[in-house]
C-alpha cells in the first residue's frame, strides 16, 4: 500500500523526539493537552479528508474528554500516516502490524512553522536573560489549584481545556455553593475534591465470602496483588483498593484517606474503626493505568451476620457504589441464598442500577443440567431482592487460573463459557472509554439531588414556628417526614423517585436544629438549573469531535 516498513528499534527514539517537537508546537497553552481547536490547525497540514480526520480523532480520544495527551497524540499521528498511505482508518489498525512500523506522517509546512517558532524563542532568550526550561515536559493542569485556592474568584473560561475541567468549574461556581448552604455534604455526600474528578474508573466487587471476588481481580491482572488472600473461609476482612503505583506496596487506610491525590477523603466520615479495615494495594500494571478495582469483605450469612461490624458496612458500600463506574455482584452456585446483610447491601445500591452486573462465578463446578436450574433459581432470587420488573443480565463464567478448556467438559460448556466471559470482558474494556460520560452522568445526578435536598431543607425551615414550641414542631416534622416529602414534591413538581430515603433522612435530621437551616434561595437554585439546562450541553458541544 506504499507504506515504508522500518525496523522500529533503530528509529523509535528519533520518532519520539520528533513527535514531542510536534506536540509542543501544537499545544499552544503548554498544559500537556492537545485540544480539538488545536487539532483543526495541525491536522489540516495532513491533507486528509474531513471524514478521515473525524475517524482519527474518534479513535485517539479514547476517554472522550475532548483532548489528547502525548500518548494519544502519537496514536493520532500514526493513524494520519496510515491514512496517507491508503489505509482505511478503523479501530482494527491499532492492533495491526502496520502500527508498529509506521513512519511519521507528512505534515505540509509544519517544519517551517516550528523553525520560525524556535527562532522567535531564541531571539526572546537573547534579549531577556531568563533560565530556559524545556517545553517537552507538560505543565501541570491549571485545575490542580482550583480546589485549594482560598480566593473565590471566578475560574476563567480560558483555563478550561477539557470536559472534566468544565465540570470542575461548574461545580465550584454553581453547585458547591448550594451544597454548602444546605448542608448537603453532611446529609448525603462529602464535598467533591479535585481527585474525585480526576480519579480513574473504579470497579466494585460485592458478594458473599468465597464467591471469588479476589480471584476475579487476580484473573484480570494475571497476577496477585500485595496483601491478597484467597481461601474457602472468609479471608478478605477489609475493603482493598487495587490501583496503579510505582512499586508493589500496601498503604493503610488512615494514610490513604488523607492523601489529596486520592479520591478517598470522604471515607473519613466512617471513622477510625472503618479506616483500620481499609487499605490501598498499589502495583505497576498496564490494566491498572486505566482501571482501579475495589475488593470488599465477604457479605456475611447465617449466624455470622448477627455479629455486629464495628463500622457502617452498608454505608461504606453505598459510598463506593456512588464513586464506582461498575458494580459486580458475584454469586457462587453453592451460595445462592441472599442473606439479610446482602439484601441491605443490594438495597443500598438503589439509584445505581445501570452500573450493576451479576456474575455467576465458579459455574464450572456443576454440570450443564444443574447449571440450568441454578441459573433459574438465581434469577428468581434477584427478582425478589432487586424489586424491579426487568430481568437482570447474569454472566456465567469461571474466573480463575485454569483455562476454560481445562475446567469445562463437553463442547456446549466450552462455547457457552467462552461467549459469556467474552461479553463480560468487553463490558469491562468499555469502562475507560465511557469514564467521562459516567462522570457527567454522576455530576448531573448529584446536581438534581442537591436541588431536591435544598427544597426539602428550606421547606422544613419554613414549617418551624418563629417563637415557642420549636422542639415539639421539629419532632412532629421528623415523625411525619413522608408527608412533608409529598408536599415538597407537589409544590415544586419534582419526581418522587429522586427523593432520598425517608428513614435515613430522619436519622440525619435528628442531629440538627431545623430552625438554623437556610431559607429558600431561589437564585442559587436557578444557577444550578441553568447549569443543567445550558452550561453542561454547551460544554459537551465545545469538546465534541472537532470534525463531527
Amino acid at each position: 500500500m506504499g507504506l515504508e516498513i522500518v525496523p522500529i528499534d533503530s528509529t523509535f527514539e528519533d520518532y519520539q523526539t520528533l513527535y514531542e517537537e510536534w506536540f509542543n508546537y501544537a499545544d499552544a497553552d503548554g498544559d500537556g493537552r492537545f485540544t480539538g481547536k488545536e487539532a483543526i490547525k495541525l491536522f489540516t497540514m495532513s491533507n486528509l479528508s474531513r471524514q478521515e480526520l473525524k475517524q482519527v480523532w474518534a479513535i485517539a480520544d479514547t476517554k472522550r474528554e475532548g483532548y489528547l495527551g502525548f500518548k494519544e497524540f502519537v496514536t493520532a499521528m500514526q493513524l494520519v500516516s496510515l491514512g496517507q498511505c491508503g489505509y482505511s482508518i478503523t479501530h482494527d489498525l491499532l492492533t495491526s502490524d502496520a502500527m508498529k512500523y509506521v513512519k511519521p506522517p507528512t505534515m505540509e509546512g509544519l517544519d517551517v512553522l516550528i523553525a520560525k517558532k524556535k527562532r522567535k524563542h531564541k531571539d526572546k532568550e537573547s534579549s531577556v536573560s531568563l533560565t530556559y526550561s524545556p517545553a517537552v515536559s507538560p505543565q501541570p493542569s491549571p485545575t490542580s489549584n482550583w480546589f485549594s485556592a482560598k480566593s473565590t474568584k471566578e475560574v476563567s473560561a480560558s483555563s478550561v481545556t477539557s470536559i472534566i475541567d468544565g465540570l470542575k468549574k461548574l461545580y465550584l461556581q454553581k453547585l458547591k455553593p448550594l451544597e454548602v448552604a444546605y448542608n448537603y455534604n453532611d446529609f448525603v455526600s462529602p464535598l467533591l475534591t479535585n481527585s474525585d474528578f480526576d480519579a480513574k474508573p473504579m470497579i466494585l466487587l460485592l458478594g458473599q465470602y468465597s464467591t471469588g471476588k479476589t480471584t476475579f481481580i487476580k484473573h484480570m491482572l494475571k497476577s496477585s496483588y500485595p496483601g491478597a488472600h484467597i481461601g474457602p473461609e472468609p479471608t478478605t476482612d477489609r475493603f482493598v483498593v487495587v490501583m496503579s503505583g510505582p512499586d508493589e506496596r500496601s498503604i493503610p487506610g488512615n494514610t490513604v484517606a488523607v492523601q489529596a491525590d486520592m479520591p478517598f477523603s470522604g471515607l473519613t466520615t466512617f471513622g477510625t474503626s472503618f479506616l483500620s479495615k481499609f487499605e490501598c494495594s498499589q502495583m505497576p500494571h498496564p490494566l491498572l493505568d486505566y482501571i482501579t478495582f475495589v475488593d470488599s469483605p465477604g457479605v456475611l450469612s447465617g449466624e455470622k451476620q448477627r455479629t455486629h461490624r464495628q463500622y457502617d458496612f452498608t454505608g461504606v458500600t453505598s459510598w463506593f457504589a456512588a464513586k464506582c463506574d461498575l458494580i459486580l455482584l458475584l454469586f457462587d452456585p453453592h451460595k445462592l441464598d441472599v442473606s439479610d446483610e446482602f439484601k441491605r447491601v443490594i438495597s443500598s445500591l438503589r439509584g445505581h442500577d445501570d452500573k450493576i452486573r451479576v456474575v455467576l462465578n465458579k459455574a464450572d463446578q456443576v454440570d450443564p443440567q444443574q447449571l440450568m436450574r441454578i441459573y433459574g433459581a438465581l434469577m428468581w432470587s434477584l427478582g425478589k431482592v432487586l424489586n424491579v420488573p426487568e430481568v437482570m443480565r447474569v454472566y456465567i463464567g469461571s474466573f480463575n487460573d485454569k483455562s476454560i478448556h481445562d475446567s469445562i467438559s463437553g463442547p456446549l460448556g466450552n462455547e457457552l463459557f467462552q461467549k459469556e466471559q467474552n461479553d463480560l470482558l468487553l463490558d469491562l474494556k468499555d469502562i475507560p472509554k465511557k469514564a467521562c460520560d459516567r462522570k457527567i452522568n454522576e455530576f448531573v445526578k448529584r446536581a438534581r439531588a442537591v436541588v431536591i435536598h435544598a427544597y426539602i431543607i428550606s421547606h422544613l425551615k419554613k414549617q418551624m414556628p418563629s417563637m415557642i414550641g420549636k422542639a415539639k414542631a421539629q419532632q412532629k416534622l421528623i415523625d411525619n417526614l413522608d408527608a412533608e416529602f409529598g408536599k415538597v414534591q407537589r409544590e415544586f413538581h419534582l419526581p418522587a423517585g429522586d427523593f432520598p430515603d425517608v428513614e435515613q433522612f430522619k436519622e440525619n435530621l435528628r442531629s440538627y436544629n431545623i430552625d438554623k437551616f437556610e431559607k429558600l434561595n431561589k437564585k442559587m437554585i436557578e444557577k444550578v438549573e441553568d447549569m443543567l439546562a445550558h452550561d453542561i450541553p454547551n460544554l459537551l458541544k465545545a469538546f465534541r469531535n472537532p470534525y463531527g
